[in-house]
């Protein structure tokens, strides 16, 4: 059956969730109990949540989306000097994504970053890490110090707002933080051109999908179409709220908590008639960080252990045709003993 983009429930706003974490922030022994309870609820009732009172600046995330726009308002040929890499940094063109087989390509443009590390980084030059050298692009200097900033805010939020969810699960708070000294988390900051009207049904900028990682942080600048596929199985649109995060769960968190928190399927339809940015910071510990199920007693594991990096990567080659293309011309560079 095809998978249409029929527009989605208009869901009151009263049942979104949104939680104010700034007590996570501010040393109180009881928020994460008391948070990590709503963020149960959140999850096992609607499938997704907003995040207010976060700590991360207004103005590191007008900087984040200033100069996101300016990269993608700049000619082709400019984003091109700084095309996605072989270890997924930097731009990444409309027709180089989408997100399960014989799906269309994604209507987007995408900008990817991490941890800034050198390109003399022994974990990077030994290839034992999902880590790698960003591409910034010389012509916008601005833009390294404005994603930077917001990639080390979102992470001061995300890992106590991890430990609220050990906390939901009865275990110990440091759970799912224990290896998070070299995190191989993403930014991507992500453009979509007004949808036609006249687009095919099938066409989406963001295909339905589920994240690979642990945590989704999505800041929606002023346009909406996001839309969360929730429990009650209907799409319902997520409209952006002004200085929030929405909140995913992703398939690695997913996998770690034997499916008791589930990762939240959606997807982005931009009918806005104007140019639509988001920014998404996909939260996770470190590459060789081991994702094993916890379970309930007497619950049977539903996953094999994995490590985070291993997980990540077999992940991007089903997903970007830049690396289905690598892997072609690495196999005919080897069949031809080059």
């Amino acid at each position: 059956m095809a998978i249409t983009n029929a527009p989605a429930a208009v869901i009151d706003a009263d049942l979104i969730p949104v939680i104010d974490v700034a007590a996570l922030l501010g040393g109180d022994p009881d928020a994460p109990a008391r948070i990590g309870r709503q963020i149960l609820d959140a999850s096992e009732r609607i499938g997704f949540f907003y995040i207010a009172n976060h700590g991360v600046p207004r103005a590191v995330l007008d900087a984040a989306v200033a100069q996101s726009l300016a990269l993608f308002r700049r000619p082709a040929e400019d984003k091109l000097q700084v095309r996605v890499s072989p270890k997924h940094r930097g731009f990444i063109p409309v027709g180089e994504a989408k997100m399960y087989p014989g799906a269309r390509i994604d209507l987007k443009e995408s900008f990817v970053w991490g941890l800034d590390v050198a390109d003399s980084d022994p974990d990077v030059v030994e290839g034992r890490t999902l880590l790698a050298p960003n591409r910034w692009p010389a012509f916008q200097p601005g833009l390294r110090d404005a994603l930077c900033a917001h990639f080390d805010a979102c992470h001061a939020i995300a890992w106590p707002l991890m430990r609220a969810f050990a906390v939901a699960l009865g275990i110990d708070p440091a759970h799912f933080v224990r290896h998070i000294g070299r995190p191989v988390s993403r930014g991507a900051s992500v453009w979509y051109p007004p949808q036609p009207a006249a687009a095919h049904d099938e066409q989406f900028g963001v295909a339905p999908h589920t994240d690979y990682g642990c945590l989704t942080f999505v800041y929606q600048a002023d346009v909406g179409g996001l839309e969360v596929f929730g429990r009650e199985r209907t799409w319902v649109e997520a409209p952006p709220i002004d200085g929030t995060f929405v909140v995913n769960v992703g398939d690695l968190l997913a996998r770690w908590t034997n499916d008791r928190f589930r990762s939240t399927p959606h997807r982005v339809v931009n009918r806005s008639g104007r140019e639509r940015l988001s920014i998404a910071m996909f939260v996770d510990p470190d590459d060789t960080a081991l994702v094993e199920p916890v379970c309930r007693p007497g619950e049977a594991p539903r996953h094999a252990p994995v490590q985070v990096g291993d997980y990540i990567r077999g992940r991007y080659d089903a997903s970007f045709a830049y690396r289905a293309k690598a892997a072609q011309a690495a196999g005919a560079a080897g069949s031809s003993g080059e």
